[in-house]
């Protein structure tokens, strides 16, 4: 398996020059880089790439425009770019020479201006990629046989399970950043054996809690991916809600896979986990309790900067409350083999497939 080792961006005695970046429990110090996509907020200017540092993001546009992104020509277009999927399709290589760049550019003593710092409470983030494919794993046995029990009582967890990786694809173009509004999807749920199923609103909307992994270099069709060299396609992870209407799933889903129940909405962070270093174990992730949402809808996450996720949730069958998370984005340094939830592919040079999300 390709290792992202750690090396001396990584150093925990790296200072930045912007000083939030340095401050204790800060979820973006120099050593963390994460990336996405902004615009100021109110304003009509083109999106950008940005990446975090401290409370504020670094405007990659301006400093590629300043000549201060350095390497090949490709690496200096994809930092002018409106999305990250260029940046996703550089070979391994040269992505980590770009890591390399970012921190030379933000720790003490470099020569990057002020001026090319947005603050994160004047930005609006933006979906980070052009999607255009969708796959849905189960995370382990233990969510394989939880989900199972919703839909299968008397044989929650399919035999299959233990010998090949189980998921399904879909939706990729109703994949929304964070903030979107979700809409209670409508459909047909069949709760009373004795009688026909019914149309309506549904009464058990959920969310999961997920990982999203970016594949930014695709495969020609047919053209396995050996193994050992799966990580160098990780460009980056993600927070990802995945909606569900459990009633009208468990009356849909069989004998295929799920539909209209799982097709209305995916939410992604505009900033979501904090990048794995190394060979070290993934970042915990933070949860804390907060208002409950709305009974009309569920929202999932409305940052306003790069470390905000909040996942409001609300509905008729009794939600619990909301999730707050504050970890990073997309870091294209780390480490690959982190806890194989969901997978985003951006599938650069490909055209994003056309489906149509109902709600």
């Amino acid at each position: 398996m390709t290792r992202f080792p750690v090396d001396e961006t990584h150093d925990a005695g790296l200072s930045s020059w912007v000083p939030s970046a340095n401050a204790r429990g800060t979820d973006f110090p120099v050593q963390n880089l994460p990336l996405g996509v902004f615009r100021r907020r109110g304003a009509h200017d083109r999106p950008r790439i940005g990446v975090a540092i401290g409370d504020a993001i670094f405007d990659l546009y301006h400093a590629a425009q300043e000549n201060l992104v350095t390497g090949a020509d490709s690496l200096r277009e994809a930092c002018e770019a409106t999305t990250l999927n260029a940046l996703m399709s550089l070979p391994h290589a040269h992505r980590l020479q770009f890591r390399h760049t970012l921190s030379s550019l933000l720790r003490s003593g470099a020569d990057a201006s002020r001026t090319q710092l947005v603050s994160q409470d004047d930005a609006e983030m933006l979906l980070p990629a052009t999607i255009g494919d969708y796959t849905d794993f189960y995370a382990s046995i233990h969510h394989a046989t939880n989900v199972g029990k919703m839909l299968r009582p008397d044989s929650p967890l399919l035999p299959n399970y233990k010998y090949v990786p189980i998921g399904y694809h879909g939706r990729a173009s109703s994949i929304v950043v964070s903030g979107t509004e979700v809409h209670r999807p409508s459909g047909q749920a069949h709760d009373d054996a004795n009688q026909p199923p019914v149309f309506g609103p549904t009464r058990r909307l959920d969310y999961e809690l997920e990982v999203g992994f970016f594949v930014g270099r695709s495969n020609t069709m047919g053209e396995a991916v050996p193994i050992e060299h799966a990580g160098a396609r990780l460009f980056g992870l993600c927070l990802l809600n995945d909606w569900s209407a459990r009633d009208i799933q468990t009356w849909e889903y069989q004998p295929l896979g799920p539909f209209l129940a799982k097709n209305f909405s995916s939410s992604i962070s505009g900033a979501g986990l904090r990048a794995r270093r190394g060979g070290s174990r993934p970042a915990a992730i933070p949860l804390r309790r907060g208002r409950p949402g709305r009974r009309r809808h569920r929202r999932p996450a409305r940052g306003a900067a790069f470390q905000r996720a909040h996942a409001r949730r609300g509905n008729r069958a009794g939600a619990p409350q909301s999730l707050d998370t504050r970890r990073s984005l997309l870091d294209p340094g780390t480490a690959a083999g982190p806890p194989h939830l969901e997978r985003l592919q951006p599938a650069a040079g490909r055209p994003a497939r056309q489906r149509h999300g109902v709600g």
